[in-house]
């Protein structure tokens, strides 16, 4: 025993306390850290910093070192540890588990989508983890034709992403990037012969995203540098002995690239761009070998999008003095000269354009308006715009577009809080939509059961923060429920409330649910990201204390019941609310938590650093530097009573380091004044999503949920 417990004293320990478990029912007293043997201590082994004339000591700094034979041992341990303390809700664990999956069904299919003469769709058979790609020709009459199997694919891994798939223009060849690892970058490229079945000798290892040429033959693949940011594109093409084509290089650290294909097939689209700047180049695919273009040169601060069409081009277009975006449409021949522009949507402070899909005959614009997301149809010869809206006081709605540049028809998806996913095919030529498959959740489920709200609570700025709510008709709001709230508030990326067969299993309860859309999101606009990012950031974390407040002070929650859970950044915001208010919660689920902060902002060696000093900050700068210390969860902890703890990790995380949980709970361990039980569990095969396959997914979401009912005292 050299650092911590061994792993054979923790097996007899997880033995000895399933032989003392009690049913759920029976719990009066939750049993805190006291009952149970004590946890794996990590070794203290201090490591000085010193910056900007301030002075850390990191006594877990050693735990990033994922080839360290005494890190794995730490993790092993840690997860030995929480299956023990967690030994008693097995029975609830099952249970859970098996409810969440009675809600799938699992032999589904999506909705079909044509394309240059098959229809294409996916479908999952019951007891399968992962989906089946499947495509019948001219018409879903004829046989089916198996392309690609991910259930095949993932024999005998622990993980396994499809991270995306193009068939080529003449339908014969099927290229797809996927991995066993489980992280969400670092991708193989390969291509499979449709006539033959086989998978051909190009293979392209560490890609991060790929497209077709229109000629069958030229792959555009971008490949990652050191610290995994997508930087060069190459041109590899099929069968060729020679060395693939550097094709483009992106220098600057804060950007990253990315490519897809005009849905007009006329170009081949390379984006580059950072958080706050970007520029497009072209290279049409007449010319396979040609010369990208640049579309418009970047300048600081402007970030635009292109949408080709055969007479104009439509540039989306943001700047500081429009942060919500405008649409300009430009000429296809001197479109430098922006006199020529003609602005066609207009910058709306009230409403924030999310994305655009063009047509032959229209220009499909995806908008958020008020926070909730609304989808307009422009007329392109006429200018005449048609909106589609939606009734429910909280919902998620998104554009789907069809493959077909002269479709007159595409799809949307609509889902609320209470209401499972429906498909829908919207005629922009008559305005009407068509329900074309709602998910089915198997023994039946009531939406009107179960009451949906959208609450606002007062920051302490005085702004208001919206909140989606659910939960079960008839439930007495006396400050007696428990409640979970959950929360993300980085990146302008949106909370919108979508239906989770899975929650029900506690709203089912007798939990409240509760998705808090604070700032740093873009649920209310642009501005509500800009104003929870960098210097301002810590308005995330009391927007998101001020929900809780509400919730408390209205009675539909109180302190001693009261679960929150956030993951990746959101995890942030767990690490940052427990230290500020830990008061006010009970349970805290903190997945994938980025919560070492200044360590890893500063390590640029790391995923995601350089690109992301326009969230965050960069901490080479003082002023970032200070104000990313007031707030970083790791850096943070100190002598007071916190929670009960969960922190998830994955071993082969590429977003979020698995040291950072492992280094908060060790640390967290040394302070805290409370008996709360603090739990450390790591994915060791997998990466920042956790289990791949979509029932181990729930087996990991029961332990969560039986960690919340267990402390809570249910």
């Amino acid at each position: 025993m050299k650092l911590f417990y061994s792993l054979t004293y923790l097996v007899a320990m997880a033995g000895l306390y399933s032989c003392t478990s009690q049913s759920t029912k029976e719990l009066s007293n939750v049993p805190t850290q006291n009952d149970f043997p004590k946890p794996p201590i990590a070794l203290k082994k201090p490591e000085t910093f010193t910056e900007h004339g301030y002075t850390r000591v990191d006594d877990f700094f050693w735990l990033k070192d994922k080839k360290n034979p005494e890190v794995l041992q730490y993790l092993k341990a840690e997860n030995a540890y929480a299956d023990a303390v967690m030994a008693a809700t097995k029975p609830l664990q099952e249970e859970l588990y098996k409810e969440m999956r009675s809600r799938i069904k699992e032999d589904d299919q999506s909705v079909p989508v044509f394309s240059n003469g098959y229809y294409y769709y996916s479908r999952t058979e019951t007891g399968k983890q992962y989906g089946i790609q499947c495509r019948k020709k001219e018409s879903l009459s004829n046989p089916e034709e198996v392309i690609l199997d991910g259930n095949q694919l993932a024999e005998g891994h622990e993980a396994f992403i499809l991270s995306g798939m193009q068939v080529s223009e003449n339908q014969n060849l099927l290229a797809y990037q996927s991995n066993t690892t489980g992280s969400y970058a670092e991708f193989t490229l390969k291509v499979k012969d449709l006539q033959t079945g086989q998978v051909l000798p190009d293979e392209i290892e560490d890609i991060s995203g790929f497209v077709w040429g229109t000629d069958n033959q030229t792959l555009y693949y971008i490949t990652y540098d050191e610290a995994l940011r997508p930087y060069r594109l190459y041109r590899h093409t099929l069968g060729s002995k020679t060395k693939d084509v550097l094709v483009y290089e992106e220098k600057n650290p804060l950007f990253t690239l990315s490519i897809s294909r005009s849905k007009s097939k006329e170009f081949i689209i390379l984006y580059s761009g950072s958080f706050t700047t970007s520029e497009v180049q072209l290279l049409p695919t007449s010319d396979p070998n040609g010369t990208f273009e640049v579309f418009l040169p970047r300048q600081q601060d402007v970030m635009y999008g292109v949408d080709v069409h055969p007479q104009h081009f439509y540039l989306t277009y943001k700047d500081k003095q429009n942060l919500n975006q405008k649409i300009y449409e430009l000429p296809r021949t001197g479109y430098q000269d922006r006199k020529s522009w003609k602005e066609i949507v207009p910058h709306d402070p009230k409403v924030k354009i999310e994305d655009t899909d063009v047509y032959e005959k229209y220009l499909v614009i995806e908008v958020r308006n008020n926070g909730l997301l609304e989808m307009r149809v422009r007329d392109l010869a006429s200018g005449a715009t048609k909106a589609i809206n939606f009734p429910e006081p909280v919902y998620s709605a998104y554009a789907s577009g069809l493959p077909d540049f002269k479709s007159t028809k595409f799809r949307y998806g609509y889902t609320s809080l209470n209401r499972p996913m429906s498909i829908f095919e919207y005629d922009m030529e008559s305005g009407k939509s068509t329900k074309l498959k709602e998910k089915e959740v198997p023994g039946g489920f009531n939406p009107d059961a179960y009451e949906v709200k959208r609450l606002w609570a007062k920051a302490k700025d005085g702004v208001k923060i919206p909140m989606a709510v659910v939960y079960k008709k008839g439930l007495e709001l006396d400050g007696k429920n428990p409640a979970l709230m959950t929360g993300y508030g980085s990146y302008g990326m949106s909370s919108d409330a979508y239906f989770d067969s899975d929650v029900f299993s506690l709203v089912d309860r007798g939990f409240v649910y509760v998705i808090a859309q604070i700032r740093g999101g873009s649920d209310l606009g642009e501005q509500w990201y800009e104003d929870g990012k960098l210097q301002k950031k810590m308005n995330s974390f009391t927007d998101f204390i001020a929900c809780a407040e509400y919730l408390i002070q209205e009675k539909y929650t109180a302190a001693d019941r009261f679960a929150i859970q956030g993951g990746s950044a959101g995890g942030l915001l767990m690490g940052a609310v427990v230290n500020m208010r830990p008061e006010l919660f009970k349970v805290v689920i903190a997945e994938v938590p980025f919560v070492d902060v200044i360590n890893t902002m500063l390590d640029t060696s790391l995923p995601l650093t350089t690109q992301e000093y326009e969230q965050w900050g960069n901490p080479t700068v003082k002023a970032d530097y200070d104000y990313i210390r007031q707030y970083s969860p790791y850096d943070n902890l100190k002598a007071q009573k916190y929670p009960n703890i969960l922190a998830t990790g994955g071993l082969n995380d590429s977003q979020v380091g698995f040291h950072e949980p492992a280094k908060f709970v060790a640390k967290l361990r040394t302070l805290k004044t409370d008996d709360n039980i603090t739990l450390l569990k790591t994915n060791m095969g997998s990466g920042h999503g956790g289990a791949t396959g979509r029932f181990d997914y729930l087996k990991e979401v029961a332990f969560q949920y039986a960690f919340i009912i267990n402390r809570i005292g249910l």
